[in-house]
């Protein structure tokens, strides 16, 4: 246990170390976390077998799930605060067209070149993996965005859209993979599962949007008995902390699977919760505040699982650049279309679809389900080459763009430091 404690606190600190670094190369704080994990990993400084210097393996660093599960349930939160309804009443309709539509496109995009890369090297990338790549592609990852957003103090027109199509294209690359998923398996295995493909997502939605509002109400409930600032913030934590939990419940009932989305659940509970409570501004700030250190150690945690084997591999290199570029080009001008259909300002036009480039988690997890398909070891490898260049490259691009729309002011060396002043 006591390598465990040690570990974390090595992984927080060499985190925060190289934020300097990052600093000074004008890049975002996430990026030098990601980093710090990279060396710290199992195959960097962890490939000396130090107890204690770093994740000496793999099943160390998965084994701190429970701390980036938990990281991610507070960031779904905090974005929910994002829809409130004076929020929705202006660009409510906005956000849901250009989170569908990006969204879509940018599946369509990737499915295209990657099919006509499966028909020109069908040895290489087969048919099944071209389509389930297409549909993860339109997954985006709102931990780093929302951690450039917080670290710049940003705020815009096309940071609050951008907050909310983050948050709905959750949703809608949720529906894009089990649809995707569901003819890949008819591909391989010549019949379609309806109940997988159709029913299963819907319910996992329906139920997510449910447990989060039932938690959101009872948070408002209970919050009201208590009046200190410090126990209505703990009253808070500790119910993120249970409908965390609670999302992870997984259980069949006539041979239909029946779960929970994590991020659909924290998010409607952060969303019902800034709507009927009077006093969610003020304590949504104190929770960003005790999260910090959370939210350091999941981007470390996240930088220590990135393999670096992969990129010794010709095959998921070339499949994974390939994926890169028309992943990006599909973010890219998916939003830039979008925008235009919805008359969006020019600023937000230009710069949403690179804000939208990181992946991450959600895209991870849908390659999981991925291997069990033929091929399906190709997909995570190639998801996980992604995600290396994305989390690396992704923030400093976000970074760039929200600073190009002039909602993120030019840093200046400031201090938090109060020294103690002289005794009478």
């Amino acid at each position: 246990m006591e390598i465990y404690l040690i570990s974390i606190a090595v992984a927080m600190l060499v985190g925060l170390m190289l934020t300097r670094p990052a600093k000074l190369l004008g890049l975002p704080a996430v990026t030098g976390y990601l980093v710090a994990g990279l060396l710290i990993g199992p195959y960097v400084l962890g490939a000396f077998g130090i107890e204690g210097l770093g994740f000496t393996s793999m099943e160390q660093v998965e084994s701190m799930s429970i701390l980036t599960q938990t990281a991610l349930g507070f960031i779904a939160f905090t974005i929910g605060n994002e829809f409130r309804l004076s929020q929705l009443k202006s660009m409510g309709k906005k956000a849901i067209t250009i989170g569908i539509a990006q969204a879509v496109g940018t599946t369509i995009a990737v499915d295209a070149i990657l099919i006509a890369v499966h028909l020109m090297f069908p040895n290489v990338l087969s048919l099944p993996s071209a389509i389930v790549l297409g549909a993860i592609a339109s997954a985006t990852a709102p931990a780093a965005t929302l951690m450039v957003v917080r670290q710049y103090k940003a705020d815009g027109p096309l940071t609050r859209l951008l907050m909310l199509v983050v948050a709905i294209d959750d949703a809608v690359g949720l529906i894009l993979f089990s649809v995707s998923f569901g003819v890949a398996s008819a591909i391989s295995h010549g019949s379609i599962n309806v109940v997988g493909v159709v029913l299963e997502p819907l319910i996992e939605i329906v139920l997510s949007f449910a447990l989060g509002t039932v938690m959101g109400y009872l948070l408002n409930f209970v919050e009201r008995f208590f009046h200190s600032r410090s126990k209505r913030m703990a009253v808070s934590v500790g119910f993120v902390m249970l409908t965390v939990g609670l999302s992870m419940i997984r259980f069949n009932i006539g041979g239909i699977h029946f779960g929970f989305s994590l991020l659909l659940v924290c998010m409607m509970t952060g969303t019902v919760f800034c709507n009927i409570c009077s006093t969610s501004e003020e304590l949504m700030g104190r929770i960003e505040t005790w999260t910090v250190p959370l939210n350091i150690l999941f981007f470390v945690i996240s930088g220590a699982e990135l393999d670096l084997k992969i990129i010794a591999n010709a095959a998921t290199l070339a499949v994974g650049i390939v994926y890169i570029f028309s992943r990006s080009l599909g973010k890219y001008f998916g939003a830039r279309f979008s925008c235009q259909l919805t008359n969006c300002e020019k600023p937000i036009t230009d710069n949403l679809g690179i804000t939208l480039l990181p992946q991450a988690g959600v895209a991870l997890g849908m390659a999981m389900t991925a291997m069990t398909l033929p091929g399906g070891a190709l997909v995570r490898n190639v998801i996980l080459f992604s995600v290396l260049i994305y989390e690396l490259v992704g923030p400093a691009l976000t970074k760039r763009s929200l600073m190009r729309a002039g909602e993120i002011n030019p840093e200046g060396k400031t201090s938090a430091r109060v020294h103690n002043s002289p005794k009478a």
